[in-house]
């Protein structure tokens, strides 16, 4: 690994969501002074107490606004992503995770910006993804590594949990708000989850190590479980006694045609193809990194309830990767 080479000027994209704010954490604890982008700074007062950190309000939807916000940067992050997109064409997965790549890096390109750490997803493929979702999250990564002159690392993670996460806080509430029997859709879909802080630990090593640029880096935690398992563990570490019944796959398709429908879209027809594919790795976390990833285990019972329900996790637990 190559020496590391601090401070930097880093402008984060989607720094005030989930991931950013652990990540913004764990890159001012390397003095790396730090620019986040939003349109509503009041929103987010909680991060101006971190040290070195600027927030700056712009619109990036224009050339200027995001030619502003790239000034005197010299590493740039790009976290913006959403699950859900507001129509059922794919447009609205086209602009944020396609569209708004390409302009930031052509922004990246004309302000002279060398490296360029890219927020995919585990599951992405431009050609063979099985949603929405997953196909324009391959075309976003596409286009930031087919960018000559910027040194770019893309991650694709699994689903990511910690405090604070749409994962596991999201199903408490859900299963808070149906009592006695849960009905949950695509219930042997799997997945390994990865804890945030190791995600945002394997940016902040990936900054200045030459051996990541070029790089797509899958990032999973160390063990895989079906949704159910998962759902079933966040029941029993919220404390609430829920029969978890897995759908078939018919029922599976009307519960997302239905739900996409409700405000807020908790499940879509988009979510359902995506869980069509394992969300797992083919190999261990990187080993580039030096992490030795956190379980669910060791995470969760600290966030949802007061018990340990390590020993239950373990017991449901079909197989590892």
């Amino acid at each position: 690994m190559e020496p590391q080479r601090y401070p930097h000027r880093i402008c984060v994209f989607g720094g005030t969501g989930f991931v950013g704010s652990h990540l913004l954490r764990r890159l001012a604890a390397d003095r790396h002074h730090l620019r986040v982008v939003t349109r509503n700074p009041e929103r987010h007062r909680d991060l101006s107490v971190l040290p070195s950190l600027e927030m700056t309000e712009a619109d990036i939807s224009s050339p200027r606004g995001l030619d502003e916000a790239l000034e005197g940067i010299d590493v740039v992050i790009n976290l913006v992503g959403i699950l859900n997109e507001r129509g059922r064409d794919g447009k609205g997965f086209s602009r944020v995770h396609v569209d708004f790549p390409r302009r930031l890096v052509e922004a990246c390109l004309s302000k002279g910006i060398p490296r360029l750490l890219h927020m995919s997803a585990l599951g992405a493929d431009s050609a063979y993804g099985t949603s929405h979702y997953q196909r324009t999250k391959g075309e976003g990564e596409n286009v930031v590594h087919s960018a000559a002159g910027i040194r770019v690392t893309s991650f694709r993670p699994s689903v990511i949990f910690g405090p604070g996460d749409s994962f596991f806080n999201r199903f408490a509430e859900l299963l808070r708000r149906t009592p006695g029997i849960f009905p949950l859709a695509c219930p042997q879909a799997r997945f390994a989850p990865v804890y945030v802080g190791d995600v945002a630990e394997a940016y902040a090593r990936a900054i200045d190590n030459a051996r990541t640029y070029g790089q797509r880096y899958e990032l999973c935690g160390p063990h895989a479980y079906t949704l159910q398992q998962l759902v079933e563990y966040t029941a029993q570490a919220s404390e609430l006694k829920r029969k978890v019944v897995g759908l078939n796959d018919f029922l599976s398709r009307m519960q997302a045609t239905l739900l996409e429908r409700v405000p807020g879209k908790p499940f879509s027809k988009d979510n359902y193809l995506s869980m069509q594919r394992d969300n797992v790795c083919d190999g261990p976390f990187p080993e580039i990194f030096g992490i030795t990833p956190a379980s669910v285990e060791s995470i969760v019972p600290t966030y949802l309830g007061k018990r340990d329900q390590r020993t239950h996790l373990i017991r449901l637990r079909s197989r590892h990767r």
